[in-house]
């Protein structure tokens, strides 16, 4: 993980520096960030089955920027990258999904012998900043049933 700008990390879980100046700590390790009501546990991901990489099918959309940080990582060029691992929706790039026993999950994603992503150093800015999506600022919104690590807690968000 070295200098890939995380502020907090674990197995899986990391906060990128897109968030650290909306991040709060709280105690435990929890992640709290500026209008969420719930609060975010990384050592979670280390006794998750990868559910925020599966199930329904979904939209990883990348970058240009993104795609060569991959490719790089991957030891390959962004057209062979483009070509094999991502198709165009509208005008942009997602990232393929393969169909599994939980429906879809994203090609990077490892299941054997550990669930793991296999790009998590330079994985898509969208995975670095789950659960902290703007689709999940509504109240009752985190996907919970997605992600053990998501914390509801009561009161005001942090300032």
């Amino acid at each position: 993980m070295g200098n890939e700008g995380t502020v907090r990390a674990s197995r899986q879980g990391c906060v990128h520096r897109d968030l650290q100046d909306k991040i709060r700590v709280e105690h435990a390790g929890i992640i709290r960030l500026r209008g969420f009501d719930f609060g975010f546990d990384p050592a979670a991901c280390g006794v998750c089955p990868g559910r925020c990489c599966r199930g329904q099918s979904g939209k990883i959309w990348v970058s240009g920027q993104e795609i060569n940080a991959i490719s790089r990582f991957l030891a390959t060029n962004p057209v062979d990258f483009i070509t094999r691992c991502t198709h165009r929706v509208d005008n942009r790039l997602t990232i393929r999904e393969r169909r599994d026993e939980d429906g879809f999950r994203c090609i990077f994603l490892e299941t054997d012998p550990d669930i793991r992503c296999g790009i998590y150093p330079v994985r898509p800015r969208q995975c670095r900043t789950f659960p902290f999506w703007d689709d999940y600022r509504d109240p009752g919104r985190p996907p919970a049933d997605e992600c053990p690590g998501i914390r509801p807690f009561e009161g005001q968000a942090p300032e």
